[in-house]
């Protein structure tokens, strides 16, 4: 079953065309990311789709529901957690949810259930008696999803659901989101972190001048990245580089033991590592310098 399907969606500001023609589809299930080479029209494409800006053209569904007709019962299906904060922060915590939940028509016995459970998922729980204004930021977006999953919905959009967050409570975010997804939920991620969009994903679409240029599955969209820079971390201080890795591979050292290669899709692992053998230079690890989806994702919306 389709989660959401968007027909012909068209965005118009007076003559200026910012969407044309955007055809989108999800499956129930997926954990989709949607990116834009021009973040200018993200969040107007996330609020056409929740119905809080005008469409100048289009078709909605969500779970075969079309927007148009039904869209009270579309509107329990979905839930979108913004990029920026929009609850009272004069309001205590629990207040916050709850309030939530009776505009959904939740029984405040389940509400508090169901906020209970999730407050003690994302570390909330001790603070749900004190005023929102109180929390520091990255509990502010936490407060944002519970406060989004209160009504359980099918659908769950996320614009940049870890922004001003640190690497550890990132780590712990995902954990978190990944386990809604495994439990029935799709989820539509929009994120400048691209690496969070490739750790997390598994369909992609990427928007370039208004359009959409690649619709398809996370690993069929990697497979376009032609070259990769990757690091490799030696035991020893490397004194000179080997000339065949030089011509070959661009070989550069960064530090005393960190050496730098451009390997090609078509290139060997096994290959580089002989060649490390042969010059008695021994690799203790290796990584990408950089993720491998911004690389590709800067190249074609070049």
């Amino acid at each position: 079953m389709k989660a959401l399907e968007i027909t012909n969606l068209i965005k118009k500001f007076g003559e200026l065309e910012v969407l044309k023609k955007i055809n989108l589809s999800i499956e129930s299930w997926d954990f989709f990311a949607l990116l834009w080479h021009n973040w200018a029209w993200k969040t107007t494409t996330i609020w056409i789709v929740t119905d809080l800006v005008y469409k100048t053209s289009w078709k909605i569904k969500i779970f075969w529901i079309d927007v148009d007709i039904e869209f009270n019962k579309a509107k329990k299906l979905i839930w979108i957690v913004p990029q920026e904060f929009n609850f009272d922060i004069f309001a205590k915590v629990i207040d916050v949810v709850i309030t939530q939940a009776w505009y959904y028509g939740v029984p405040k016995k389940i509400a508090l259930e169901r906020a209970e459970k999730y407050f003690k998922k994302l570390w909330l729980w001790e603070k749900r008696d004190v005023e929102a204004r109180q929390l520091s930021g990255w509990m502010k977006r936490r407060l944002m999803i519970v406060r989004a999953l209160i009504h359980e919905p099918k659908l769950l959009i996320l614009d940049e659901p870890t922004a001003g967050v640190d690497v550890e409570l990132r780590t712990t975010m995902w954990e978190f989101i990944k386990e809604l997804n495994q439990n029935w939920t799709t989820i539509l991620l929009t994120t400048h972190y691209l690496e969070e969009a490739e750790a997390l994903c598994n369909k992609i679409a990427i928007l370039s001048k208004w359009e959409i240029i690649e619709n398809t599955t996370m690993d069929d969209i990697l497979t376009k990245l032609e070259e990769e820079n990757i690091i490799f971390d030696t035991n020893d201080k490397i004194i000179n580089l080997p000339q065949e890795l030089i011509k070959k591979y661009k070989a550069k050292k960064i530090w005393e033991k960190n050496i730098e290669l451009t390997i090609l899709k078509k290139d060997k692992i096994n290959d580089i590592f002989k060649i490390f053998d042969d010059n008695d230079i021994e690799i203790i690890s290796l990584r990408n310098k950089s993720n491998r989806l911004e690389q590709l994702f800067i190249k074609l919306t070049k």
